[in-house]
């Protein structure tokens, strides 16, 4: 009896037809692709738009809001004023410079401490509870102690937006330095590493991620310390000028002066995003997570 043969038969595609997809996509929502300057444009059309609404309605008296075109008409004059080196240019140098040193020196402490934090057990039981105790209070209501402490000149200024913005910096340094695995810890350990070895080798580059979200928190905390230390110490800066105009009941500039400390704090966030593409090129992330 002669055995029965069986052949598979398999179609081959057709010319110039492709093959069928195999690979599941998530569909992406309309919203989702949207072109990002389209978004951000409608927004602000929708916002101006409802402020335009409620101030011709005379929802909100207009010593409290002001008008759109009252708006702009004190930004074109705040930024000729800067143009001419006047005094809001003065005030917005001060600010910005209470800024960056509150910025450096919350750098420099926050690192030290996550470094502390993350590398002992000293830090771990001991110094991070009291950290942990100090965020949790308002930190406004320090600002009157700094400037009992430093007088009114610039020196509370910094002190309070250094105080604001280096929790964030502590935490997330802290955190990257567990970023290591334990097998890539492991590993350093018997080629014969030192501490000082993995920590520099290892923990620091595998953090920097971790460490740069900090800088990011850090960047817009230390925005808010400057000016809060600015509004209830006077001296100089842009919060000074805010807590002025508020008292003459000027909202078109106090409006006006909050969107250009806006572009201040932008800006510094910025150059954290672009140090962070430049020093973590090697870490991409689509994941949405603001601006950058």
């Amino acid at each position: 009896m002669t055995p029965t043969t069986y052949h598979t038969v398999t179609e081959a595609p057709a010319a110039g037809q492709d093959l069928p997809d195999t690979v599941w996509q998530e569909h992406e929502p309309l919203i989702d692709r949207i072109p990002r300057w389209v978004a951000m444009t409608g927004l602000f059309v929708a916002i101006v738009g409802l402020w335009y609404g409620v101030t011709a309605l005379n929802i909100v008296s207009p010593i409290i809001l002001p008008t759109p075109g009252e708006t702009w008409d004190d930004l074109v004059f705040v930024g000729g004023n800067m143009l001419s080196g006047g005094y809001v240019l003065d005030a917005m140098i001060t600010t910005t410079l209470t800024v960056l040193y509150g910025f450096a020196i919350a750098i420099g402490i926050g690192f030290s401490l996550g470094v502390l934090v993350g590398e002992t057990k000293f830090g771990e039981r001991a110094v991070m509870p009291y950290l942990v105790a100090i965020d949790t209070m308002p930190k406004v209501a320090f600002a009157p102690l700094f400037i009992a402490w430093l007088g009114f000149d610039i020196g509370s200024k910094v002190a309070l937006a250094a105080f604001i913005a280096t929790f964030p910096i502590v935490v997330s340094t802290a955190a990257g330095l567990y970023a290591a695995s334990e097998n890539e810890r492991h590993l350093f350990k018997s080629m014969g590493a030192s501490r000082l070895q993995t920590l520099i080798r290892l923990k620091l580059p595998t953090g920097l991620p971790y460490f740069f979200t900090g800088l990011k928190i850090a960047a817009v905390g230390v925005m808010a310390g400057a000016i809060t230390g600015e509004f209830l110490g006077g001296g100089r800066g842009v919060g000074a000028l805010i807590r002025v105009s508020a008292s003459q009941l000027d909202t078109p500039r106090v409006f006006s002066l909050i969107i250009y400390l806006s572009f201040l704090g932008l800006t510094l966030y910025l150059i954290v995003v672009w140090l962070q593409r430049t020093f973590v090129f090697w870490n991409k992330s689509d994941k949405p997570g603001g601006i950058g």
